[in-house]
């Protein structure tokens, strides 16, 4: 890393360098595609939505971290708005550097200035190197999350 990773708002033409990331583990090798179309339809779709974007870590004009931000409005915890984090990811290639925990931070400041009052995120049950990582960052894993394919 040549200089501080910024934290911005994807653009369209990151979508390929965020689906490599996603594409890029144990899980995501058999569930991503190679057909750009349908993520591009989704990124548009996000960017509509408002309260629903990817961020991504920019190192020099290298997209290399990406996680997808989405606000949401409840009735529950006494009306707490909350941060869902989805598709977190570090490229291999920057990983042992400190930019997953860089990236949690700036997911942190991003949930705060919009309010909310927590930020929660499911991972898979294999992940295990992750789940160290965010017990690390001060995370607990309080829920069973339940999911089924429609």
């Amino acid at each position: 890393m040549s200089q501080p990773v910024i934290w911005r708002e994807a653009r369209r033409e990151d979508v390929p360098a965020i689906v490599a990331m996603l594409s890029d583990d144990m899980l995501g090798k058999s569930r991503e595609s190679s057909d750009m179309s349908r993520y591009l339809t989704a990124f548009d779709a996000m960017r509509a939505e408002g309260s629903n974007t990817i961020i991504v870590g920019d190192d020099a004009g290298l997209v290399m971290a990406c996680y997808q931000l989405t606000f949401i409005t409840g009735l529950s915890l006494t009306a707490a708005r909350r941060a869902l984090m989805e598709g977190v990811r570090v490229a291999a290639s920057h990983r042992g550097q400190g930019i997953g925990e860089a990236m949690m931070h700036d997911a942190e400041d991003r949930a705060r200035a919009a309010g909310c009052s927590l930020i929660q995120f499911t991972t898979n049950k294999a992940r295990t190197d992750a789940h160290r990582f965010y017990d690390r960052m001060g995370f607990t894993p309080s829920h069973i999350g339940y999911k089924k394919s429609l």
